[in-house]
């Protein structure tokens, strides 16, 4: 069992880490913690205790990351597949796809897409917002947003 995200006790439930500065992101949590059936901790990664998660700042700005209480850490697409299969109705059936291929895939470069123009997506802040031409030259260099 690994320990809780913010205060460093053993945990039973796993742990969405996202990025609390993006608006785009904190509503996106929003919405999959209103759909939530099973429990989950959903924490900005600036209020996380990253080391106890197994997690380094540089991972977390790159990408949402779903650590359950085993210690599986799951970065990205597979992040969000973990998340839905946390939901009511028909999402962990669309959580169930991004998790396999071949339709996982598709979601390797649907999350990256969606990471990158995240400051262009609706209810984005100002912390996301940078230059497309900037985003588009970071993703040819191979850097991160």
């Amino acid at each position: 069992m690994t320990v809780s995200a913010t205060t460093g006790q053993p945990r039973e439930q796993p742990v969405l880490i996202f990025d609390g500065n993006c608006g785009f992101c904190t509503r996106s949590v929003l919405w999959l913690e209103r759909r939530a059936v099973r429990p989950m901790d959903c924490v900005p990664w600036q209020y996380a205790d990253l080391p106890a998660l197994g997690l380094s700042e540089e991972e977390t700005r790159k990408a949402a990351w779903w650590v359950d209480p085993e210690g599986g850490r799951y970065g990205g697409h597979r992040a969000v597949g973990k998340a839905l299969l946390a939901c009511g109705g028909l999402w962990p059936v669309v959580g169930r796809l991004i998790l396999v291929p071949p339709l996982s895939w598709l979601a390797i470069p649907g999350y990256a897409l969606v990471a990158c123009f995240r400051g262009y997506l609706p209810g984005t802040t100002l912390a996301c917002k940078r230059p497309v031409w900037l985003l588009l030259e970071e993703r040819w260099r191979g850097a991160e947003p």
